[in-house]
């Protein structure tokens, strides 16, 4: 459903969206379809790498793609969105983002320790 989620908002972007927002929003949208989209194969991988190696880190790194996704992607959409309806004051919004980053980036650390882990 997330796979199917990111192909549908990248398609509305691209030709709905691509229409009314000006280029600097228009890229803050497609950042965050590009990294919801990377994160779901993400998920997908960690998903096929959990049948070989099942552990708990594997099963942390798929949580932290959810997460990442949601407040990564999430808060870059709710930017888009308060940028175009013209609202103003979100700077809080935006803070939200890096930590989604961070998220990403526990989960490939998870997904290598997850591997290691079954080579020891």
């Amino acid at each position: 459903m997330l796979g199917a989620l990111t192909v549908i908002l990248g398609a509305f972007g691209a030709h709905k969206l691509k229409e009314i927002l000006p280029p600097n929003t228009l890229n803050i949208f497609e950042t965050a379809v590009r990294y919801q989209f990377y994160h779901v194969i993400a998920l997908f991988l960690t998903g096929i790498l959990y049948k070989e190696f099942a552990n708990k880190f594997m099963q942390w790194a798929g949580w932290l793609f959810i997460a990442g996704i949601i407040l990564f992607s999430g808060s870059l959409y709710i930017i888009t969105y308060l940028q175009t309806a013209e609202i103003v004051g979100y700077t809080g919004v935006g803070a939200i983002t890096p930590i989604g980053g961070l998220l990403f980036i526990l989960g490939w650390i998870l997904i290598a320790l997850g591997v290691k882990t079954r080579e020891s």
